[in-house]
């Protein structure tokens, strides 16, 4: 919606400014946009609220951007912006997912700059209570600081999990007071109301100190502090003791306070592609509980190596899956992310050992590329789930109430992995990962059987079972989340309603 040369539009004219209005900016990448543009739908249906959504033309293809099916199901009183594209020329074939997003929200600000004052100036009183808050993801708060020039509040939407947030703080702490490689820490990383952690768990863009990431992601977590709370996608049951725990720190003034309004996830859909989507129907022959589940996310990607692996390991498990493949990648697990090319291959199930489709016909179904997977997770079929512990992908599971193989990838992922296995006791884990090495077929094999016949994998059911009301019963009408996202939105129209008091005045 906007060029090189223009910022990014205000709302579209004829919509009455309300009381607050809300600038919303989800990172580059469907993993960021989902989940921002649900927190959209909950602001507005507060009620003297209306937002706009912002989102990157930089890898807007291949469904990584802003999906425009997604942007017709908005309320009306959601607006949306694409901030202009910015070169990106001068980086590194290879430079990581993490820089690539990072260089985009840096490059983009005076455009966003322009944007924000453009909002301001339409939504000001006396008609409005001018732009309420500004709420970033974890990636946009790099942009923070542009809001509080402005004198707007700013709010980090953090789509991951209380713990990973926690950790992140910490991050710019263990820079100073470390010098090795933090996957070289001697000691474990103890953080108030969470699991203990290793070095080598942190985030793949912290394990190398001399990468532009390493800095990026430092420079990002101090950065947050700008910010004048944390709102995230977390609930209470999930992380009760991470919760309480950041409380005291903030109520010490350690930390801006948190706010745990969790869980978003998408829901399923009626109709059109994903309903006539082949794997339901075959997931309609399939017993109750009987299918694995196996995908990886949008942008997670497996070696040719441990895409064999894996696949002799489903075979010799002799449970039933469903398994999204994607393209392999040898050098980067998150080839996926913002799509790749393959010559003239264009068949990622062309990949697979030779013969394992024929082979497994009747027990197993590989689709390629793409499965609907909240309706997947929600089959009455589907009993596992192996996941990269993308925070989407888990609580869509936890909506489902299904048992987790935690096996992650990039990112934050690792941090996930740990509490979903040593906290929540909702995950198995293999060892190979720990090592970032490949998790062998036999280990496959025995991961899988334990996880959907095993006693650990009915004890995970259960907890399953028990998260998923949970989740439920945080957004009731007394639950905890709700009450946490009144909360905040109850700041934001105070600071509307000041804003309007002194334009009135």
């Amino acid at each position: 919606m906007g060029t090189d040369s223009e910022p990014a539009p205000p709302p579209a004219p004829g919509k009455q400014p309300a009381a607050a209005h809300v600038v919303l900016l989800a990172s580059p990448g469907v993993g960021h946009v989902l989940p921002m543009a649900e927190l959209a739908r909950r602001v507005v249906a507060q009620g003297e609220v209306t937002a706009t959504l912002v989102t990157y033309a930089n890898f807007s293809s291949a469904g990584h951007g802003f999906p425009s099916a997604l942007m017709a199901t908005l309320p009306p009183s959601v607006s949306t912006a694409v901030l202009p594209e910015v070169p990106l020329d001068d980086l590194p074939a290879n430079a990581r997912i993490e820089t690539r997003i990072l260089t985009v929200v840096d490059r983009a600000l005076p455009n966003l700059r322009d944007l924000l004052i453009s909002l301001l100036a339409s939504s000001s009183p006396p008609g409005g209570g001018g732009v309420a808050a500004f709420v970033p993801d974890l990636f946009g708060a790099w942009a923070l600081q542009v809001a509080a020039e402005l004198g707007v509040p700013g709010y980090v939407f953090r789509t991951t999990n209380l713990m990973a947030l926690l950790t992140l703080l910490h991050v710019p702490e263990l820079d100073r007071t470390t010098t090795c490689e933090f996957r070289d820490l001697p000691e474990p990383i103890r953080l108030p109301g969470c699991v203990s952690l290793r070095g080598a768990d942190l985030p793949d863009p912290l394990q190398d100190r001399t990468s532009p990431a390493y800095r990026f992601v430092v420079e990002s977590a101090k950065r947050h502090l700008l910010a004048d709370g944390f709102i995230v996608n977390t609930f209470d049951a999930m992380e009760h003791e991470t919760i309480a725990a950041f409380e005291t720190l903030s109520g010490k003034g350690v930390y801006p306070p948190a706010y745990a309004v969790g869980p978003f996830s998408r829901t399923c859909s009626s109709g059109g592609e994903k309903a006539e989507h082949g794997c339901l129907r075959w997931l309609d022959e399939q017993p109750d509980g009987s299918v694995l589940y196996v995908c990886f996310g949008s942008g997670g990607t497996l070696s040719m190596e441990q895409m064999a692996e894996l696949a002799a390991g489903l075979e010799a498990s002799g449970q039933k899956f469903l398994w999204v493949v994607r393209f392999p990648s040898d050098k980067d697990r998150s080839a996926s992310f913002f799509g790749s090319g393959h010559g003239h291959i264009d068949d990622p199930l062309s990949y697979l050992p030779e013969g394992f489709v024929e082979r497994t016909r009747g027990v197993g179904l590989a689709v390629a590329e793409w499965a609907p997977q909240v309706e997947v997770l929600s089959h009455r079929a589907v009993g596992g789930f192996v996941s990269h512990c993308g925070w989407n992908s888990t609580l869509e599971g936890v909506a489902a109430g299904v048992p987790m193989l935690a096996w992650p990838l990039y990112a934050e992922q690792r941090v996930n992995a740990v509490m979903l296995a040593e906290r929540v006791g909702l995950a198995l884990r293999p060892r190979g990962n720990d090592d970032d090495g490949v998790v062998t077929r036999e280990e496959v094999a025995a991961l899988v059987t334990e996880l959907m016949v095993g006693e650990k994998g009915a004890a995970e059911r259960e907890k399953a079972r028990e998260l998923r009301e949970a989740a439920a019963e945080a957004w009731a009408l007394d639950g905890t989340s709700r009450k946490a996202f009144e909360a905040v939105a109850g700041e934001w129209k105070k600071t509307a309603a000041a804003v309007r008091s002194r334009g009135a005045s």
